[in-house]
């Protein structure tokens, strides 16, 4: 359960999680795996819900894991920390350079963007995508667990895409995907990490 206040704070945005939204964190969310933390989400449905931590470039080159997808994956071309489940698992994601067209040893998930084989056939992966990211780990939630820490201020649901999953520079994203929505959440846009400090 995660425990924050949400006096003060805007109500969050009314979407509904889906596959393709992001996971933008509040403020107040304390949890360091998730802290200023965007998360595209993969999948939810009445099972749970899966996504990936997008603004946590490792410093971890891809090679130094998976030597062939080096120069296969888009830049910057290190391993991303997707998050705390299965930080020891590869998940690879993609965006088909046509979509509706299937490519060999992918899944599509929406709007363009599929999952990836790690153990496919790398040509016919790279001939049908135009974008690769590689991440340790991801983000999952049990059956409305994260209906329920929406409900508690944890999250903001907001529209994505995937140039936010594919950014080439990842780490401002939290800032960026605040300003770009309206009143108020852009507002919170340059909230400092520790408002103690400012």
């Amino acid at each position: 359960m995660v425990a924050v206040s949400t006096e003060n704070w805007p109500a969050p945005i009314l979407l509904p999680p889906a596959s393709g939204r992001l996971l933008v964190s509040t403020p107040l969310l304390g949890d360091p795996h998730f802290a200023r933390s965007v998360v595209y989400l993969l999948e939810h449905d009445e099972d749970g819900t899966v996504g990936v931590i997008v603004n946590r470039p490792s410093h971890t080159p891809v090679g130094q894991v998976l030597p062939a997808w080096q120069d296969v994956v888009c830049g910057p071309s290190v391993v991303f920390g997707g998050g705390p489940v299965q930080p020891d698992g590869a998940l690879c994601l993609g965006r088909l350079q046509r979509e509706g067209v299937g490519v060999a040893d992918t899944r599509p998930v929406v709007d363009g963007v599929c999952t990836v084989d790690l153990d496919g056939d790398l040509d016919a992966i790279r001939a049908g995508t135009s974008r690769l990211r590689v991440f340790a780990g991801h983000a999952g939630w049990s059956a409305g667990q994260l209906v329920d820490e929406i409900e508690q201020g944890a999250w903001w649901v907001v529209p994505g895409g995937s140039d936010d999953l594919f950014s080439e520079d990842p780490q401002p994203l939290w800032s960026r995907v605040l300003r770009r929505q309206p009143p108020p959440l852009n507002l919170l846009s340059t909230y400092p990490p520790d408002p103690h400090l400012n």
